[in-house]
């Protein structure tokens, strides 16, 4: 199938517990925004045992990425899918946190552009850190000072013009691939990550009906989809949402071999058979339900 899953043995794992040899993929948060015993969005690529790539900061995920063993001083990119709280909340704590581990390099962000009630990523964190009208404007001493020379973030926004996959990074064996999905109003992102050989895609959130979440997806090892609505919805959460019978349908139109529900709202606990067998109705692939820290290494 290209995936095994190993859900962590102790509330503490470290690095060796995921992504110690080769590629792995590690969810940090595994719920949504309501607070109910998980993490809010966040994934974390591994490789040979340095945390790579995050993908977004919900609340909670800075535990995570900490209790996962991960260090700001090894991570290559960090991208967005989308700017509500339960996918940056922890953007700031993370900030920080490379403080005390003295990061002196650069580390790119990128995210959505701007619409509506929401500023585009570079605005964002203007408006977080700021050194005269940031909300943390401390933070800013932190960043492009003497203190951590070389430290910064270069903040990038994505997903302009026709919104249509564009890869918007390539470094040091990481190439980034971003795309525009629909979240009703909310702009926002799908991304793909290529490293070492392996194709990691993330649905973020939406609706699923542009048709750029198949692009992004094709060919991936695992298809992380956020399992937010239940089979059977009906109304103004598809205009958010993918109900499973389309992630089904997206992931086998994409040939991805395996595909990861995480985002696991609390409307969809206990509905999760129901999930799986509207998905295997198109896909064939492996189907595995996220926990907090569940590790999945890339074969």
């Amino acid at each position: 199938m290209g995936l095994t899953a190993a859900l962590p043995a102790n509330s503490q794992p470290r690095n060796e517990s995921c992504g110690r040899s080769g590629v792995a993929l590690q969810v940090l948060g595994s719920g949504g925004p309501e607070l109910a015993g998980r993490a809010s969005a966040s994934y974390l690529i591994w490789q040979d045992g340095k945390a790579r790539v995050l993908v977004d900061t919900g609340a909670g995920s800075a535990l995570r990425f900490r209790e996962a063993g991960g260090k700001l001083a090894d991570l290559d990119l960090l991208l967005l899918s989308h700017l509500h709280a339960d996918h940056s909340a922890d953007l700031p704590t993370l900030i920080k946190s490379a403080l005390f581990e003295r990061r002196r390099r650069v580390l790119p962000l990128f995210g959505p552009e701007g619409g509506g009630q929401f500023p585009a990523t570079t605005e964002f964190v203007r408006r977080l850190v700021d050194p005269k009208t940031g909300a943390f404007a401390y933070l800013s001493y932190y960043l492009k000072s003497g203190l951590l020379s070389g430290y910064e973030l270069r903040t990038k926004d994505a997903g302009g013009g026709s919104g249509a996959p564009e890869q918007v990074f390539q470094a040091d064996g990481i190439v980034a691939t971003a795309a525009r999905v629909v979240h009703a109003d909310v702009p926002a992102l799908a991304w793909r990550v290529e490293i070492a050989g392996k194709r990691i895609a993330f649905s973020g959130d939406g609706n699923g009906r542009n048709g750029n979440l198949e692009k992004i997806a094709e060919g991936a090892d695992v298809l992380i989809a956020h399992l937010a609505v239940a089979e059977g919805t009906h109304g103004d959460e598809l205009d958010y949402h993918m109900d499973p019978s389309l992630i089904g349908r997206i992931a086998a139109q994409a040939k991805a071999k395996s595909v990861v529900l995480a985002h696991r709202m609390t409307r969809t606990l206990g509905q999760e058979d129901a999930a799986r067998a509207a998905i295997a109705k198109s896909f064939s692939g492996a189907v595995m339900l996220a926990e907090d820290l569940s590790c999945y290494p890339l074969r």
